[in-house]
């Protein structure tokens, strides 16, 4: 029965002990612990006001967006690295060293994990300094298109003509083939136009080129180019190549499909369509 009683009240102090410690922890530690959390998120969000607000400021004054935005993506990354690190080693008194250590010793271990990592990095620093395309710039890269919205740290945003963000690896553009829609300022609409071999031929150039000299987005130099470029089994093919102002592109790309549909039907000049002839034989017994 005394053996029962002294167990009793050792395991009464083992828990009055161990709630002692886990108070003290709590008031002094755990305070700074979430301390510590409290004003790392207040910091993130500080950091994020100024840097939205070197944006703003560096758009008033003209400045390239495209080094802008990936200075900021930079600075707003570091600041809130060396923030973790000073609330972790000042005021949380953790031994950094200790890691430093621990992170040195796993060196090629963290540098084959972080390889791709450090291929988009440099891959940015790369597309900064060669300005293969900026931000706004209409590209084709890695199957995709889409105008350049932002050029980070890791990634290239690109937004596509439905609307949909699109991120590709900076190491993949910096290292692959990619086109640049926006570079120059003129572009030129190639287009084919199919016409059965009983129009006139003459006729069908006639109105493809009344249609080229009635659009006025159309450049009157380089000189627009109409004829006959192909005699295909079942038509007449005309090459119709026009230069246009880049924005431009589309809309006379699509306007020039529509009026000559209309022109065609109007003129009565047939547009073919893939057909087959069966010829059937009947053998006679």
């Amino acid at each position: 029965m005394i053996e029962e009683i002294q167990n009793m009240n050792l395991k009464n102090m083992t828990m009055e002990t161990m709630a002692t410690k886990m108070l003290d922890w709590a008031l002094s530690s755990g305070v700074k612990l979430i301390i510590g959390t409290i004003l790392i998120i207040i910091g993130f969000k500080i950091i994020n006001r100024l840097s939205k607000r070197f944006v703003t400021f560096a758009e008033k004054r003209n400045i390239d967006m495209t080094l802008v935005r990936f200075t900021r993506s930079f600075i707003s990354i570091s600041l809130k690295g060396l923030l973790v690190l000073v609330i972790a080693g000042a005021y949380w008194e953790l031994k950094l060293s200790g890691l430093a250590a621990i992170v040195a010793s796993a060196g090629v271990a963290i540098g084959l994990a972080l390889q791709g990592s450090l291929s988009n990095f440099a891959g940015g620093f790369i597309i900064l300094l060669l300005r293969p395309f900026k931000v706004g710039d209409y590209i084709q890269a890695a199957e995709f298109e889409g105008a350049v919205e932002q050029i980070g740290v890791f990634y290239t945003t690109l937004t596509t003509v439905d609307n949909k963000v699109v991120l590709i690896p900076n190491g993949t553009l910096s290292n692959g083939s990619l086109i640049n829609y926006s570079t120059k300022e003129t572009r030129r609409v190639d287009l084919t136009f199919s016409a059965g071999y009983e129009c006139d031929i003459l006729k069908v150039r006639s109105v493809l080129k009344e249609i080229v000299s009635k659009n006025k987005l159309i450049l009157d130099y380089p000189e627009p180019f109409v004829g006959l470029f192909e005699q295909a089994p079942s038509s007449l093919k005309f090459a119709v190549r026009v230069w246009v102002n880049t924005p431009d592109y589309w809309t006379v790309y699509y306007d020039l499909l529509e009026q000559v549909k209309i022109r065609f039907d109007e003129e009565k000049i047939s547009i073919p369509y893939p057909q087959m002839d069966l010829h059937v034989k009947q053998v006679l017994k």
